[in-house]
């Protein structure tokens, strides 16, 4: 058993871009990664492949085993991906803030959703209860592997060895990192390489109000993909040098920056990231070469982050003003 070939051979190499456009007043320049431009429309393809085929080679995985991992989303669409190219099933476990075009899309690709109703009641959380219903179905199911997103090494190993390597060999060293965290495997993976190689780059870690992670305060956010209810496994107190936080509606308002500016339809977490290096502007020196990681694709929250009556409803914002609807870019 293998996972290579076909569809498993394209994960990666995603597009850097200059976002000149949307930073084109800034002495700074800005580049965007699109990870979105991965074959299941996220970032999370790097980690699925990593914990799969890491996990075959040692055994773990094989033509009988049930795939089991609780996820936002992203993540189960790249499992559901790649078990489906493998021929094997995947259980996916999931909560209410999954959007539905994650779910339809994960079923498209063969895999099982699990809906957590409830949230853990110490923590009124969902990610404890999650991976609570993670440990049943585990002990349930005969063959079961929990590829364990949120301390697997083989996730940060994803991003160590290809995200940074290609921002490397694109433009070299460079000055800011901004990253947005979750599982923590992107940030971990990526700081690693920054200090392998002995460069100067300042890490941003993007993170939404409300998120443990860093030690803030716990507080109810609406998308998922940005933030924990728990401190991962992933995590060291070392990865990033400065946290940003941003708010639901900070994350739309990058959205809507990058699609009216950029023509980039992009998730709610690459919003964040967007507003975090504003929110960092006057602190940005002049001549600093910064990266943006940019996650997911912003179809899958058509529903959510694109929809005005739904952001005036859940978040109190208006509607997208006329240089945020779209054609406001010179040339």
């Amino acid at each position: 058993m293998r996972l290579s070939g076909g569809i498993a051979d394209i994960i990666g190499g995603t597009p850097l871009i200059h976002l000149d456009r949307l930073f084109n007043n800034e002495p700074y320049t800005v580049y965007g990664k699109l990870e979105w431009m991965n074959p299941g429309g996220s970032a999370k393809d790097r980690p699925a492949l990593f914990m799969l085929r890491e996990a075959i080679l040692r055994g773990d995985i094989t033509e009988e085993t049930v795939v089991v991992e609780s996820s936002s989303g992203n993540l189960a669409i790249s499992l559901a991906q790649l078990c489906g190219y493998l021929g094997i099933r995947f259980i996916c476990v999931v909560d209410p803030r999954t959007t539905e075009q994650h779910k339809k899309i994960i079923r498209a690709l063969g895999g099982e959703i699990d809906l957590v109703t409830q949230p853990d009641p110490a923590t009124g959380e969902y990610l404890p209860a999650r991976l609570q219903r993670v440990q049943e179905l585990i002990h349930e199911l005969p063959h079961a592997y929990w590829t364990n997103q949120y301390a697997n090494p083989d996730n940060a190993l994803a991003h160590n060895r290809t995200t940074m390597k290609e921002i490397a060999d694109r433009i070299g060293p460079i000055d800011y990192l901004f990253c947005g965290v979750s599982s923590c495997g992107t940030l971990h993976g990526c700081a690693d390489y920054i200090r392998e190689q002995g460069w100067d780059t300042r890490i941003i870690g993007v993170d939404a109000l409300g998120s443990v992670i860093f030690g803030g305060d716990k507080a109810p956010r609406k998308f998922p993909g940005l933030g924990s209810g728990i401190v991962p496994g992933l995590y060291r107190n070392d990865l990033a040098d400065e946290v940003v936080y941003v708010t639901d509606q900070d994350c739309v308002q990058g959205c809507r920056e990058l699609v009216s500016r950029e023509a980039i339809l992009a998730g709610a977490s690459s919003g964040g990231v967007i507003s975090a290096v504003h929110k960092l502007k006057a602190s940005i020196p002049d001549g600093a070469i910064c990266v943006c990681l940019l996650p997911d694709r912003g179809e899958r929250y058509l529903d959510t982050v694109f929809n005005k009556e739904w952001v005036q409803k859940e978040l109190g914002m208006p509607p997208a003003g006329p240089e945020e609807a779209g054609g406001s870019c010179s040339i």
